[in-house]
């Protein structure tokens, strides 16, 4: 009789594409040691994509980025092309505009989202066969044990008008807003008590990627819409204008820990805020009501080293489903949230490379493709894929028993 060894073995083979639809990381402070994040040390920052000069604040990690009078322009000729843009500064809380016109395309993907070094995401995508909606999405620390974050708000023909796609992020809720509409709100403690909400320095990544490739799993080629037919291309979607405000303006950002807590944060190189203190001013709103309040709040951090390297790993049970609901109430500080932060039970991928749209695992933190023949995966695509996981693994075993 085969041990259970090989079976298990053979499943794992076979579910093997599942695992790569993980957040990519260069460096992950709740793993090991890693430089700070460089920070945005204003508030407020404004970049024109109209002009050339907007990109020197991002990395073109994947193919080309022209600009013109639509803004920065992102298309696929070819199987393999992805190209996509990566902030060389990251912000913490804050809000983020995007003037965006997505691509048209079957199986094609244009995403805008934040992300952080510890696998913290929000999200924008949208697929090139829906006419009529766009996905909102977020993942913490990296989670994909489920998939039933994402939701589909209205947005009128997002593929020929440009429409304003804001994320408003605060230490108690992350609200998404379509041309000012408010259109999700979640709050801290919906995210699994607050240890799966976003809650560390991110920066901005934005690209165009096909879902669709013949080089993808089955469940990212049904989620992005379909195979994607490269001979109807080029598929372009276009960038106009991205603001950002920072409610914590600093020159970098410093890991303390490895909890992945804000509170674990130090901000250094800055007088617009000092280490030790986080002044934050945001803007709750509610799903339910147009209506929004103002809320300031200060913040003050525990005293830390001077090192990032410390043995302390916070660690809590995961839950096994995301609660949906988005109650308007104002939740704790996540000052006292570090006891409830969790290390990653999934591993991202760890190969060179980079990420576009939410989260990639391609080599390189760009999205690009590392050939011609391959394709980016994202985080979004797994929702569908993810129901494949079960009957995929059942077949490696039963294959295994009829080879033994």
């Amino acid at each position: 009789m085969p041990s259970f060894m090989k079976l298990a073995a053979t499943a794992l083979a076979v579910a093997a594409p599942l695992v790569s639809a993980q957040t990519y990381s260069d460096c992950n402070p709740m793993k090991q040691s890693c430089p700070a994040n460089p920070g945005l040390a204003q508030s407020d920052a404004h970049f024109d994509f109209t002009q050339s000069s907007a990109l020197d604040q991002f990395k073109i990690t994947g193919g080309s980025v022209p600009t013109g009078a639509d803004g920065a322009v992102f298309t696929i000729n070819k199987e393999g092309d992805a190209p996509t843009i990566t902030s060389k500064f990251y912000f913490f809380y804050g809000e983020l505009a995007i003037v965006m016109k997505t691509s048209a395309g079957q199986g094609i993907v244009s995403s805008a989202f934040l992300q952080s070094d510890d696998l913290d995401e929000i999200d924008w995508e949208a697929i090139g066969t829906r006419t009529d909606a766009v996905e909102t999405n977020y993942f913490g620390k990296g989670d994909t044990t489920t998939y039933d974050r994402e939701t589909w708000p209205a947005v009128a023909d997002p593929h020929n008008t440009f429409h304003t796609y804001t994320i408003k992020w605060t230490e108690e809720s992350v609200v998404w807003l379509v041309d000012g509409a408010v259109v999700r709100t979640l709050n801290y403690n919906d995210a699994q008590g607050g240890s799966r909400f976003p809650q560390t320095p991110m920066n901005i990544r934005i690209g165009i990627w096909a879902g669709g490739a013949p080089t993808n799993a089955p469940g990212t080629i049904e989620w992005a819409g379909g195979p994607t037919d490269y001979s109807k291309g080029p598929y372009s979607m276009y960038i106009k204008s991205i603001d950002v405000k920072n409610y914590n303006p600093a020159e970098s950002y410093l890991w303390t820990d490895r909890s992945g807590s804000s509170a674990s944060i130090k901000f250094t190189g800055s007088d617009a805020v000092k280490p030790g203190t986080t002044s934050t001013t945001s803007t709750t709103t509610s799903d339910a009501t147009t209506s929004s309040s103002t809320k300031t709040s200060t913040t003050t951090t525990k005293s830390v080293p001077t090192t990032t390297e410390i043995s302390t790993s916070v660690s809590t049970t995961l839950a096994t489903k995301t609660s949906s609901s988005v109650e308007s109430t104002v939740v704790p500080s996540t000052t006292a949230s570090s006891s409830s932060t969790a290390t990653a039970t999934t591993s991202p991928s760890q190969t060179t490379g980079s990420g576009s749209g939410s989260s990639t695992i391609p080599p390189s933190d760009t999205g690009s493709s590392t050939s011609a023949s391959s394709s980016p995966t994202f985080n979004a695509a797994a929702t569908v894929a993810a129901s494949y996981l079960g009957p995929v693994s059942l077949l490696g075993l039963v294959t295994a028993l009829l080879q033994l």
